[in-house]
């Protein structure tokens, strides 16, 4: 199991990008988080196995339909989160 931190950049706020990594973090089985930061990017902390994580990965350079996807950053993480795949 690894955590792994994303930075997701773009027209990513307002497009329902939290729900929909939500529902896609939980269809793999994946544990963390997504949230709004304030200087308007999307973080992700996935929480999982290696497999789920690049699946999650490769959505979320796609997003929900109205996103635009300019950058996704991604960083080792400290796995926080123990249960289920919250938006906050």
């Amino acid at each position: 199991m690894q955590a792994v931190r994303f930075y997701v950049t773009g027209r990513v706020q307002g497009v329902f990008f939290r729900a929909s990594t939500r529902e896609q973090a939980e269809r793999l089985g994946l544990k963390g988080y997504a949230r709004n930061l304030p200087d308007g990017r999307v973080e992700v902390l996935a929480v999982g196995d290696d497999g789920a994580i690049a699946a999650l990965e490769r959505w979320l350079w796609k997003g929900p339909e109205r996103a635009h996807v300019e950058d996704v950053a991604r960083e080792p993480a400290e796995a926080e989160v123990t249960e289920g795949f919250r938006t906050a």
